[in-house]
């Protein structure tokens, strides 16, 4: 593809994303194929003999959309959102483009300065301390296994990079029933073992309980075990509840324990004022997570992540063959010390580009327009009779089944719930997906999508209740 062909092509793509957006809600917001579909429909050897562009947009309009759920469409409101904007969106035109590899400060200085500006900019904006550095990640999820991998080797003086686990590595973790699936799949990469994850039981609102998380550190001490890390959730997946931080915090201060908190999706939140009550205790953590490709319009993948002590980290992860030797080494900050990945892309730029086009003032208009839409929901599933919320509403996460009157059974509400949210997935106007509370089978409502308007909140609410009304009727439900 010559220049000319690229510059005549890109526009091509550019006009379809726009018509893509301008006619997003035409498409079924869940993709309504069955497994095997898209495989089977794509030829098992690839061509011999380069295709044309047009050929190639063609089928991939043809044989792909088809097989897409719609992540960006303003009738999304399942799992997380993974949001994106056209600022975004530009930069990342701009990151492949360039095709950076930004291992380190000298492959491409811009990089990794404006990696550390934008760290500062999140830190400052969230609330964090001053004392706090950060990095991009991928993922939350590989935030939490870098921060496990620290505290390992801190707890062991660097000991096990270099030996392995010995007798005197009985390491304990620690984290809530309602927290995120990542830190088992953590535990077991670090080589703690997922036996020596320690659950601790909820609250009423599926908070951590601390004096049971006391309770079960001075058993494991008493049994010869090291308590190595605990994981606060500022924000489960399950409902978005908020772990007691502050004594969460002084816990790990007493017995010397690493404290990360992961606040993937509602950490964004924290730009608020209104949310600074949530931030007591913020600065006893040693780590923190949260994702701006969640909630702050800026494409996945983007995980910004801090540590108090940045030296322990880099003592984890820094190798240093000669081949990466460079004489700025001492004056820079090289990222491909910092996490687990030598590579590394240009995720800062889109930052950058998202948080100069709204500004922190756009960014927080936002988050309340989708929080003031919670409400409005809320306030609609309280008073209807038929409907029960079942978690505390802190952000914009929605926990909710419905409930007829008559019937008390969990088993048949379990499955009067689970058969409403599979047949309004299958309208393709809306998705959703649930949760298990208290072994309840609960929809979450989650209103944070870019574009997400009243309309949209409105009319997913009426579907919903429609097909209840339905649902109940066929069911002879009284």
């Amino acid at each position: 593809m010559t220049t000319e062909e690229f510059k005549i092509n890109g526009y091509k793509i550019v006009d379809w994303l726009c018509n893509y957006f301008n006619e997003i809600e035409k498409y079924p917001v869940k993709s309504q194929l069955k497994p095997g579909e898209i495989f089977n429909r794509l030829p098992d050897t690839p061509p011999n003999s380069r295709d044309n562009f047009f050929d190639i947009l063609k089928d991939f309009e043809n044989q792909i959309m088809d097989g897409i759920t719609h992540w960006q469409s303003p009738n999304f409101f399942a799992f997380f959102p993974a949001n994106n904007s056209f600022p975004s969106i530009l930069a990342e035109f701009l990151t492949a483009g360039l095709g950076l590899q930004c291992m380190m400060w000298v492959t491409s200085p811009a990089a990794a300065e404006l990696e550390e500006k934008m760290m500062n900019w999140l830190r400052d904006s969230i609330g964090l301390p001053s004392s706090f550095s950060g990095v991009i990640q991928d993922t939350a999820s590989t935030a939490t296994l870098v921060s496990i991998l620290t505290a390992r080797e801190k707890f062991s003086d660097y000991e096990i990079n270099q030996k392995g686990f010995s007798e005197k590595n009985k390491f304990r973790v620690y984290c809530s029933t309602e927290a995120h699936s990542s830190i088992e799949k953590a535990v077991k990469i670090a080589g703690i073992g997922a036996s020596n994850l320690i659950k601790i039981d909820v609250d009423d609102k599926f908070a951590l309980k601390p004096e049971l998380l006391r309770d079960s550190i001075i058993k494991d001490i008493s049994e010869g075990y090291r308590p190595l890390c605990i994981v606060a959730a500022l924000g489960t997946t399950g409902s978005t509840a908020v772990d007691p931080i502050y004594e969460i915090g002084k816990i790990c201060r007493q017995f010397n324990i690493w404290f990360h908190i992961d606040a993937a999706y509602a950490g964004s939140a924290l730009i608020l004022d209104e949310f600074n009550h949530f931030k007591n205790g913020i600065e006893f953590c040693d780590s923190f997570v949260f994702n701006p490709h969640k909630w702050l319009m800026t494409n996945f993948d983007c995980s910004a992540y801090f540590v108090q002590n940045k030296e322990a980290l880099i003592s984890t992860f820094e190798i240093l063959p000669e081949y990466l030797k460079t004489p700025e080494v001492t004056h820079v900050n090289n990222y491909r010390d910092w996490g687990i990945q030598l590579g590394r892309r240009f995720r800062a730029l889109k930052l950058w580009f998202v948080i100069r086009s709204y500004g922190l003032d756009g960014l927080k208009s936002k988050l309340r327009e989708d929080i003031a839409l919670t409400k409005y929901i809320q306030e609609k599933i309280e008073n209807d009779e038929e409907f029960e919320i079942l978690a505390p509403v802190d952000f914009n996460v929605i926990c909710f089944r419905f409930k007829p009157k008559g019937i008390g059974n969990i088993n048949e509400l379990n499955q009067i719930n689970e058969e409403l949210l599979n047949l309004v997935n299958s309208t393709g106007k809306a998705f959703f997906t649930h949760t298990k509370l208290n072994g309840s089978y609960v929809i979450r409502f989650v209103i944070g999508q870019t574009n997400v308007k009243k309309e949209n909140v409105e009319k997913a609410w009426k579907l919903i209740k429609s097909i209840a009304s339905e649902l109940k009727i066929n069911k002879e439900y009284k």
